[in-house]
């Protein structure tokens, strides 16, 4: 009796587990993948569509917002079951004070991490790509680089193109620093008007984000999941 109790109740908690991860991965895109050949957890982590910052979207827009993935952040850092994070990235870019704190939260982790571009990883999305101790883009993934945009009333004064370069300059810097591209070579890609129609930038595919320096490798889940068990000491399978 007392052993039909505990496996009915063993199976609640597996369900209820169940439950809450594909919660986690419909809310937040978020899940945790457990290896038992190589006793290791990878948090998985994914920016998708627009980054929202202090302004909700709307609800037909797919989102990623600061406010759930900030404390996710700092309850992976606090955790001693998590071994690595690896966050997939397919982004157009978004609100630039939200990006820059996802990825200065995500490069002050001291746990292993791991970078995937899929599709795009555009605008503010680029620092999201390089702020993980190694980064990935498949082939077929793109990056476009591009100046700092203001929606609304800009008032035409000197002050107001100060405070555009004040931004440039943070995310040229921290771009720069957590990838092996040059500030200065960044920023010429940043200002190209030779390749967007209607805009100020450039387009980078696949392999030339790594040609450039910004991407570390080309590769897919395979490879980036190889060098995220690398990386948490779990390489060989037991």
């Amino acid at each position: 009796m007392e052993k039909n109790e505990s496996k009915i109740e063993k199976e609640k908690e597996q369900k209820e587990k169940e439950e809450l991860d594909d919660g986690k991965i419909r809310e937040f895109g978020q899940t945790t993948l457990v290896n038992e050949k190589r006793k290791s957890k990878i948090h998985l982590l994914s920016v998708i569509g627009e980054i929202e910052g202090h302004e909700c979207l709307p609800q037909h827009n797919k989102t990623t917002k600061y406010e759930h993935v900030l404390p996710q952040l700092a309850a992976i850092e606090d955790s001693a079951d998590i071994d690595g994070l690896l966050i997939l990235i397919n982004t157009v870019g978004g609100d630039v004070e939200a990006g820059l704190a996802i990825a200065e939260m995500i490069a002050s982790l001291s746990k292993p991490t791991v970078s995937l571009v899929l599709g795009g990883s555009h605008s503010i999305g680029v620092p999201l790509a390089v702020s993980a101790q190694y980064s990935f883009i498949v082939p077929t993934a793109t990056m476009i680089i591009h100046p700092v945009r203001m929606n609304g009333t800009v008032i035409g004064v000197s002050q107001t193109y100060d405070y555009f370069e004040k931004i440039q300059d943070r995310i040229l810097n921290f771009v720069s620093t957590h990838s092996k591209i040059e500030k200065e070579d960044l920023k010429q890609l940043m200002h190209n008007t030779s390749q967007l129609a209607k805009d100020v930038g450039s387009i980078l595919i696949g392999p030339e984000t790594v040609d450039k320096g910004i991407i570390d490798e080309v590769g897919g889940i395979k490879e980036a999941l190889k060098k995220l068990y690398e990386m948490a000491g779990r390489g060989e399978e037991n």
